[in-house]
Formats: C-alpha cells, sequence, structure tokens
C-alpha cells in the first residue's frame, strides 16, 4: 500500500513576523516536531566564530556547514553533539549571522539537513521554507507585520530576558535585516506563490495560531 506523504507546515516571514511562535503552537497542535531552519544558521554562526573563520570566507564556512550535523529540539540546538544553546541567542553574533545567511554553499548544506528532517513531517518556520526548501509542501504560510509592531514585538523578547533595548538600534536592526534578507541573491526573503499570506499586526499569538490552523482544517 502507498503512503500517504508526510503533512509538511512551511511558515515563513521576517524579523520578529512571529513564525517561530506561531509554528512552535500549531505544531503542537498537529502532534508534528517543530523546526525554527534559524537556529541552524546560528549554529553555523556561532561555530564560524569559535573557530575564528573569518567572515567573507565563503569557501570555510561551506565547508564547516558541509561537515556538521545540526540537532534542533524545540529551543535547542547541537552541533556534532555539542550543545549550543546559549551561544545561537547571543546578538553579538548577527554580525557573522548576516554573512553567513548569503553564503550559497552553506545554505545548500543546510537545505539538505532540513529535507531529511522533514521525511516523516514537520512544522518548520524560516525564510526560505515555502520556497526553497519544502516548495512542494502542503501548507505554505507567509506572516506579515508593520515595521512598528515588529520592532514592538522584538523589543518585548529582549525585556522578558532582562536585556537593555535601545528603540532605535532596534529599529535599524530590524530595517537592515528586511533589507539585507529580501535583497540576497540566495534564497531572498519572499512568499513563495501560492503561500497563504496573514498579515498579524491586529492579531495576538492565539489568534494567528488559530487562522493558521483554520486553513488546515477547511
Amino acid at each position: 500500500m502507498r503512503r500517504a506523504p508526510a503533512l509538511i507546515v512551511a511558515i515563513d516571514g521576517g524579523v520578529a513576523s512571529g513564525k517561530s511562535a506561531v509554528g512552535r503552537r500549531v505544531a503542537e497542535r498537529l502532534g508534528l516536531p517543530f523546526i525554527d531552519s534559524g537556529l541552524m544558521y546560528r549554529a553555523i554562526a556561532a561555530l564560524a566564530a569559535d573557530e575564528r573563520i573569518d567572515q567573507d570566507d565563503a569557501p570555510s564556512l561551506a565547508r564547516l556547514a558541509g561537515r556538521v550535523k545540526i540537532r534542533v529540539e524545540g529551543r535547542r540546538v547541537w552541533a556534532d553533539g555539542r550543545e549550543l544553546t546559549e551561544r545561537v541567542y547571543d546578538p553579538g553574533l548577527n554580525p557573522m549571522l548576516a554573512r553567513v545567511s548569503k553564503v550559497a554553499g552553506v545554505r545548500v548544506a543546510l537545505v539538505a539537513q532540513q529535507r531529511a528532517l522533514g521525511r516523516a513531517g514537520l512544522v518548520m518556520a524560516g525564510r526560505d521554507i515555502g520556497t526553497v526548501v519544502f516548495p512542494d509542501a502542503g501548507f505554505k504560510f507567509f506572516l506579515t507585520a508593520g515595521l512598528d509592531e515588529r520592532v514592538r514585538r522584538r523589543a518585548a523578547q529582549f525585556e522578558a530576558r532582562g536585556e537593555a533595548v535601545d528603540a532605535e538600534a532596534m529599529r535599524r536592526e530590524v530595517a537592515e535585516r528586511d533589507r539585507a534578507d529580501s535583497e540576497r541573491t540566495v534564497a531572498p526573503l519572499r512568499p513563495a506563490d501560492d503561500a497563504i499570506i496573514i498579515e498579524t499586526d491586529d492579531l495576538d499569538l492565539e489568534q494567528t495560531v488559530e487562522k493558521v490552523l483554520s486553513f488546515l482544517d477547511a
């Protein structure tokens, strides 16, 4: 008997669009694993910093991504069995992360790992899940929100961790990451042609989760 294809739900969006929080809740409701693909890129950035690889050394970054196995469970991250959870959330990684994310060889290596994780079904959040990683996903969503709202959410994340917030600096950071993600030549941030676009400015987390689930139940 031929097996039914595994359920894959792709959730994309820019920084602080809510994709990870929404994806995590949706996965819980569906009884599926959840993977935040951004944590995999953060793991490579952390390892590159630890190994003192120059952020402009694309071949070395690609080789690094090709030789390590990244494992993500919830908010925890390992590379070849070494836990990197505390490292990947360090804001100081952001400059390296921006460079790592643009390297074609890094993306090829991590996309291969991400596709392997989807064989049994999952919910995955990121910036290129519906366009590159799983273009044939059964359900694709793209979450959006205005800059002011996303800066507010980003600030709330920092404050929840007890970190000081410079609102203007954060606004510049979010705007710059939007620009970098949208303009990069490799897997730029954009909704898939068949993605369901959900504007979340006026929706809280649970309302957004319910909206996503309503399409899955239709």
